[in-house]
């Protein structure tokens, strides 16, 4: 990779630690909205979460649910799940407090900002992410991340989301960068490395977490190993 000049990375999942953020943020709206009158469980009401908001920004990845049926759709599935009463209007709290208290969470990956840094000083770093707009850039500023960035791209205003080209090719075009280049560093294997890898540009698979994958890709499981390879 001794040609890289500009380095693309995701951001959920890849530097910002949305597991953790988004279940310190569920965990207390679990008691205030008094779910465990009905609800037994916050790791299980959490968990139940989890897969059904995966299922969801699934589906919005590929332009199948609009912004608004992510936010309240995916409450409203996981209350129903629970048969909790009262639950589409429940859900519309839970969104609306959800969207306000998550982005100002500040869990990073290890080595974020150790790696961050070394890799200001040899690249152009930028953003690519498919989260929505007004808390992207709540996350990156309240995590001390946006200096890093000379592009922070969020898909909301390509109009689609990764692994559509158009959105890599629109960061490309933006950053004047070529391809051969290029790096995108992310944690989803279709929408961050297949997604580039269709726009010839060179890929790393952020996998923490090892899971199986058919890829054929650079993969590191922490940041840390970027300063490694780069």
């Amino acid at each position: 990779m001794k040609d890289i000049q500009h380095i693309f990375f995701d951001l959920d999942h890849t530097l910002w630690d949305f597991e953790k953020n988004s279940s310190e943020a569920l965990f207390e709206i679990y008691f205030e909205m008094q779910l465990d009158n009905e609800i037994n469980d916050v790791e299980t009401f959490i968990a139940t979460y989890q897969k059904i908001n995966a299922k969801y920004w699934s589906l919005y990845n590929h332009g199948k649910v609009t912004k608004s049926q992510v936010r309240t759709g995916r409450f409203q599935d996981t209350l129903n799940a629970f048969n909790v009463s009262n639950a589409d209007e429940k859900a519309v709290i839970i969104g609306e407090t959800y969207i306000q208290r998550s982005p100002y969470k500040t869990n990073l990956f290890p080595d974020a900002h150790d790696t961050l840094r070394y890799l200001k000083d040899k690249y152009q770093l930028h953003i690519i992410t498919n989260g929505f707009t007004e808390v992207q850039f709540i996350k990156l500023d309240e995590c001390n991340l946006t200096n890093y960035f000379d592009l922070i791209l969020c898909t909301e205003e390509v109009g689609v989301n990764k692994p559509n080209p158009l959105v890599f090719n629109t960061a490309l075009s933006r950053t004047n960068a070529n391809p051969s280049e290029s790096l995108m560093i992310g944690d989803n294997p279709e929408t961050d490395i297949r997604g580039a890898q269709n726009c010839a540009m060179h890929t790393v698979l952020f996998n923490p977490h090892q899971q199986s994958h058919d890829l054929n890709s650079i993969e590191i499981q922490g940041l840390k190993e970027l300063q490694n390879l780069l």
